[in-house]
Parts: structure tokens; sequence; C-alpha cells
């Protein structure tokens, strides 16, 4: 059995920053500490893969990673069984579980990551598809599903791209608390809201919130998290989560 090893941001772009400028210092420093040197990019939440791979690729390339996206394998699984660190990109969630239920993927991401210890990273939908389902995700469902299910990696819910109330606003329509507590009228599990900017990082049995080292005024870098039947409950950057790890749900 190996460890568990995640990286799971709320997103690549956040405002003040170069793509994944955010995360260069922890995100490097997660491979490394995992002796990564070619990083497997699967582009399934977009449909241009070159350009997407291209993207993400030019960024590690510049930090001393190599990157290769899965789409150039003749076999997925087998590029999969072999890689040493999975990257999974944003986009559409239910475009990226679609896909990877096509292309046979559930189990063998899981079985690298869960019992062989590969480090995963994911951003945005990547993240959304790391937890037990993408019933929080904020994406409209252009694509069906075989399910909701994905792939487990950790036993709660994210919601990527957080963002609260704004107490001034003009809009009316449902704000993302009001959201994700329709989601608890029908669910149980926790929901972790994610704002710009924050990362999960779980290393075997312990999960922390980080966030950038840059301090910029006026933007939160906090997460929020949602409990059914329970007041929302807020966690700062270098707080342990440790304690979902163990939740069932």
């Amino acid at each position: 059995m190996g460890k568990r090893n995640l990286f799971l941001m709320s997103s690549s772009a956040v405002h003040g920053f170069g793509y994944l400028e955010h995360t260069q210092a922890d995100l490097t420093s997660f491979f490394k500490s995992n002796s990564v040197q070619k990083v497997l990019f699967i582009p399934y939440a977009l449909t241009d893969y070159d350009a997407y791979t291209e993207r993400v690729g030019s960024v590690l390339k510049r930090w001393g990673f190599s990157c290769n996206g899965i789409h150039t394998f003749a076999d997925p699984v087998e590029a999969v069984e072999n890689a040493e660190a999975i990257y999974i990109g944003g986009g559409n969630t239910f475009l990226l579980l679609r896909t990877l239920y096509e292309k046979q993927l559930i189990e063998p991401i899981r079985d690298r990551v869960l019992k062989h210890g590969v480090p995963y990273v994911g951003s945005s939908a990547g993240t959304n598809v790391a937890t037990r389902s993408i019933q929080t995700t904020n994406d409209m469902p252009i694509v069906h599903t075989p399910s909701f299910d994905a792939l487990a990696l950790v036993p709660f819910n994210i919601n990527p791209h957080y963002i609260d109330p704004d107490a001034n606003g003009k809009h009316m329509g449902e704000t993302r608390p009001e959201r994700i507590k329709q989601f608890h009228e029908l669910n149980d599990a926790p929901v972790l809201g994610l704002r710009e900017g924050t990362t999960l990082f779980v290393n075997g049995n312990n999960a922390t919130l980080i966030g950038p080292s840059i301090d910029t005024p006026g933007v939160c870098y906090d997460a929020r998290l949602f409990r059914k039947d329970q007041e929302p409950v807020e966690y700062a950057p270098l707080s342990s989560l440790s304690f979902l790890l163990n939740e069932q749900s």
C-alpha cells in the first residue's frame, strides 16, 4: 500500500499571478519531494488536448519537469500504469469524468495513487474528480456521465472556485452556500469550499490547507467547510484538515 500524495488546487489561474504561478513554490516542492521528473498530463476536461497540454507543459518545463499528454500514448491505461506523477487539469467536469470512464481509467488511476503512492495533481475539474463525486462542481452538464461517482481519492467533496456571497451585490440568484445547502438536503458528505489560490495538500493521512506565500490585500485564502445541518467553519492556510480523511459518508 502506497502513501497517498495529492495536490488539489482550486484553480490554475488566479488574479494577480501568471498561469500556475501562485503555486510554483509548493508544486515544485511537491514534485521534487516525490522524485518526479516526468508528469503525465490528462487534458480531457477540454477538447483541444494539444493546446492544453502545451499550456501546462510549457510552465512545468520552465520549472524543470517534462510533461506529456496522455492522448499522445497509444494505450492510456498503460500510460497511467507507468506514470511518475498524474496531473488532471480543469475545464468541464462532466466531460472530464465521462472521458475517464470511456477510457477505462477510473480504477487504474485509483490503483496508482492509492496503492502505489503515485503523486496526483488536480486543478478545478481535476480536483472535483479526485473527490467522492462530482455533485458539487460548478460546471454545466454539457455531456452525460455514466455516474457522478469519481476517483474517491478522498472521502469528501470539494467545491473549487468557492465564492462568498456579495453583500453589496444586486444579483438575486442562488449563492454558492445555498447550492451547497441544497446538496446537503439529499447528501451527507462534507464539502470543502476552496477559494481561488488555495490548495489542499494530502500526504498519507495528513491533509493541510495551503495558499500563496504572497499576501494580497483584500484576498482571502481561507477555505470554508460545510457540513449538513451545521454552520460553515473557516480554516486558514496551514490548518490541518486531516480529520476529513477519516470520515465516511
